[in-house]
């Protein structure tokens, strides 16, 4: 069993960053998979990034790639999600989720969900 909970959400104006923590419950972390995804007012819940068991390898959606960086601390059982040059199209409630399945971009695929952020975006 996972518990997560995001932390870091609030509102930066267009250009700016944040950085999204997501701390998770547990002994067995590091056998998680993890990933964030994101989810805007009547769309479907989209893959942002996945970072490996080890965090020697990562991926991204392609409107993120070169501006967004997840990055795991295995030791804190933490997963933190760097937010640069933001867009107000980035703007949506991240989640953290964890899957035993390394690197996937699929929702059905993770196990377990956090509660959600809210980032906004001003233009």
């Amino acid at each position: 069993q996972v518990q997560l909970v995001e932390s870091g959400g609030g509102l930066v104006q267009a250009g700016g960053s944040l950085r999204l923590s997501c701390a998770a419950s547990g002994r067995t972390f590091s056998r998680y998979g993890m990933a964030w995804f994101r989810q805007a007012p009547g769309k479907e819940r989209d893959f942002v990034a996945s970072i490996s068991t080890s965090g020697l390898v990562t991926s991204y959606a392609d409107s993120v790639k070169g501006r967004f960086t997840i990055s795991r601390d295995n030791a804190k059982n933490l997963v933190y999600l760097q937010m640069n040059s933001l867009k107000p199209e980035d703007m949506a409630v991240y989640y953290c989720a964890a899957s035993v399945t390394n690197l996937a971009r699929i929702p059905s695929v993770y196990n377990y969900w956090g509660q959600g952020t809210q980032v906004t975006v001003s233009p």
